[in-house]
């Protein structure tokens, strides 16, 4: 157990995505407070809001396989194209369903203020998917991780 955890924590391609996760999450929390005034423990594992922590992870799993693997890397290519597609559709699907989700919400008040009985629905979660900005920002705060990470920190 002992050596497949210590595996685990020398596999700095694993480490620098789950460690710049980790970083975004925080800074995400920060940045909730901030502007809320209110700490927010649901912002250390909610998905939506700046900076994008999937597109942190991707970018240090890509990063840090070129780092490792090089350019020409079979395990690049695939970490490269699954970092677009968890980034599109961050900007995408997910964005639109949290837009969906805080007009639904508003529905939802207007009925119950108004009176009107709705059947028993909770508040739709709109902390969903990301703006390009959030988006870019995540990515950045991934490669700057990974670099530092794999080149600095590791080496």
């Amino acid at each position: 157990m002992i050596e497949f955890l210590l595996g685990m924590v020398r596999n700095e391609v694993l480490m620098s995505a789950i460690l710049s996760w980790m970083l975004a999450q925080i800074i995400k929390t920060i940045i909730h407070l901030f502007e809320t005034r209110k700490f927010v423990p649901e912002r250390l594992i909610g998905s939506g809001g700046m900076p994008s922590c999937h597109s942190a992870a991707m970018c240090a799993l890509t990063t840090s396989i070129l780092i490792n693997e090089g350019i020409s890397s079979t395990y690049l290519a695939i970490a490269a194209v699954m970092s677009v597609v968890v980034m599109y559709d961050a900007m995408g699907v997910r964005r639109e369903t949290g837009i969906h989700s805080a007009v639904l919400n508003e529905i939802i008040s207007d009925y119950r203020e108004a009176g009107k009985e709705l059947t028993p629905v909770e508040k739709m979660r709109e902390f969903m998917g990301h703006t390009p900005l959030q988006v870019l920002v995540g990515a950045l705060l991934g490669i700057a991780f990974a670099l530092l990470y794999c080149l600095v920190i590791i080496r």
